[in-house]
């Protein structure tokens, strides 16, 4: 799947995993080494989604359904390859991704709650707690073999995680 297989058919590159894992920090890694356009999925939330969030109300996969079309939506419109971090934790949420006008691959970054809750914890995440990262751990469903992508584990710095994405991509080409 490399980025430059098919130019009429950029490649979206979407980071999944739970909150604190570091989506967001390793997809701003890879943007500024590629120049590909970067998307914060979170920052294409409904407000009424964000006011349940801040509520300590979970989402409900009717909640989220506008949410991945917005993110879909996006990936879309760009003229390039993309990088996206978003949460994407069920298969059917990386279905409706998968359904964009371009090949999407997605890497579930991975960490176990010891290791994601002290980064969780020591940010300025105004509507997560232990319990509702508990509560996404219990939620995920891990990428399988027939879905596009690939595991990758979140130990070491961002610079190394992200290494480790960018070289799934390589291995699909």
């Amino acid at each position: 799947m490399s980025p430059d297989a098919d130019p009429a058919r950029p490649v979206a590159l979407v980071l999944t995993g739970v909150s604190g894992v570091g989506k967001s920090t390793v997809a701003q890694v890879i943007a500024e080494r590629t120049g590909w356009a970067f998307c914060e999925a979170d920052e294409l939330q409904p407000a009424t989604n964000v006011a349940r969030m801040k509520a300590g109300i979970p989402l409900t996969d009717l909640d989220r359904h506008p949410w991945l079309i917005a993110v879909r939506g996006w990936i879309d419109a760009q003229p390039g390859p993309v990088v996206v971090s978003c949460s994407a934790l069920r298969r059917s949420y990386r279905a409706l991704l998968a359904e964009a006008r371009r090949p999407v691959w997605f890497v579930e970054l991975t960490g176990d709650f010891d290791q994601v809750w002290p980064r969780l914890s020591s940010r300025a995440a105004p509507y997560m707690n232990a319990t509702q990262l508990e509560s996404q751990y219990a939620a995920q469903q891990p990428l399988t073999v027939d879905e596009p992508g690939a595991r990758v584990s979140v130990d070491g710095d961002p610079d190394t995680v992200a290494d480790r994405v960018l070289a799934t991509l390589d291995r699909t080409s």
